[in-house]
């Protein structure tokens, strides 16, 4: 195939899979990364080709002509898949001109940042008759009477631009439980200058956080796709999905799909939701608009999305395919997933019985994979021991 897949992002386990997704298609796989440093994913054997560019963030503008550069020196235009959102933006902000050169799923200016930011995809969603969670502007007059109204403590302090504030605050979001916590928060993402919202925290441990995962072609119509429910997060209750299983939920697809439609996405995109304990009512929480977590887990129930997309943009689409059953299989994110057992445990959240017996699934590993283990060698031998001794050091 003469199109070559120009992964960005390999420093975690999203481009990892991906690169494995399209390597055991005969794909050849790039990856493109401003540093060796903590690439693991790098390891595969089905990384093809290793490149360093400028930093998508401090040389923008050499990142970009970087990337025409490589692909004018292409036979075919490549793939381009970026794996982690501060890559996404970049692309959306630079698509008109980087679609001249690569294959990229969607064409409208502004869609990716669009629906990675908050505030907007809360409008976008009740424009679309998409439930979402209450939620106030930090800006609004008589805040505080409004939480307190509407909102009730505890609530939740979270950006419009997650990748920055979490690469600021090293969190996705402030969980506050009074008026003090709350203007404290509200003062630290102003003076790191960070738009945010307050938003009602919908009642439900995290087994009621669910998953659309989907592929919309170039018709902006969802050919693939399947639900998933997630068990565990890191951090706990307001984190990453660690631990999380395929489950068929018929209801996520006519709420997901009609949105998604709605709104002309093209590519890869997961929607998160959150089940209302109490009413049992979806709402949307978030879109995650690039290859997600749960990629190895997806693959392994028949849904390889790196190379759907590749077979679509190449101009030889596969069959559309939706999961319709309940696989049993459980994605796991192990080195994680011990922290978020360790601080379920410590809450009370989960006891140890129901820790052991979750154990017992069929998996889909983050890293691990027998027939490819370099990668897992090389993060959990060096960087996770490397976190182990810095802690030793420190005590």
């Amino acid at each position: 195939m003469k199109n070559k897949a120009v992964i960005l992002g390999n420093n975690y386990y999203i481009g990892l899979s991906t690169m494995r997704c399209l390597g055991k298609e005969g794909i050849h796989t790039v990856a493109m990364d401003y540093s060796d440093e903590q690439a693991y994913g790098t390891k595969t054997k089905y990384c093809s080709e290793r490149v360093i560019s400028p930093h998508y963030k401090n040389e923008t503008k050499a990142f970009i002509e970087f990337l025409k550069d490589y692909a004018k020196k292409q036979t075919a235009p490549p793939v381009l898949i970026p794996c982690h959102d501060s890559y996404v933006e970049v692309i959306d902000q630079h698509l008109n001109e980087l679609k001249e050169y690569y294959l990229i799923p969607q064409t409208e200016q502004g869609l990716y940042t669009k629906t990675m930011d908050k505030q907007a995809l809360h409008q976008l969603a009740i424009e679309h008759g998409v439930a979402v969670p209450e939620t106030l502007q930090a800006d609004e007059e008589n805040l505080f009477e409004k939480v307190d109204e509407i909102i009730k403590y505890p609530c939740l302090v979270k950006p419009t631009d997650s990748p920055t504030f979490v690469s600021i605050f090293r969190r996705k979001l402030f969980k506050v439980h009074n008026r003090e916590e709350l203007a404290d928060a509200l003062e630290k993402s102003k003076q790191a200058e960070q738009e945010v919202i307050i938003q009602r925290i919908i009642p439900g441990f995290d087994d009621h956080m669910y998953t659309f995962d989907a592929y919309l072609n170039q018709d902006a119509k969802v050919t693939h796709w399947t639900t998933c429910n997630k068990y565990r997060q890191f951090p706990i209750n307001f984190g990453a999905s660690v631990y999380t299983g395929q489950k068929y939920v018929p209801e996520l697809y006519e709420i997901g799909a009609k949105f998604l439609e709605g709104i002309g996405f093209k590519g890869f995109v997961e929607i998160e939701f959150k089940k209302d304990a109490e009413t049992g009512k979806f709402y949307l929480i978030e879109l995650n608009v690039r290859i997600t977590n749960l990629n190895n887990l997806l693959y392994k129930i028949g849904l390889n999305f790196p190379y759907i997309t590749y077979r679509e943009l190449t101009g030889n689409p596969l069959e559309p395919k939706a999961v319709k059953e309940n696989t049993g299989l459980v994605f796991i994110y192990t080195y994680e997933d011990l922290l978020a057992v360790r601080d379920y445990l410590r809450t009370g959240q989960l006891t140890l019985g129901s820790v052991i017996k979750s154990y017992f699934k069929p998996k889909a590993h983050a890293i691990w994979e027998w027939s490819d283990p370099k990668p897992a060698f090389s993060y959990y031998g060096g960087i996770v021991l490397g976190k182990v001794f810095k802690k030793a050091l420190k005590r």
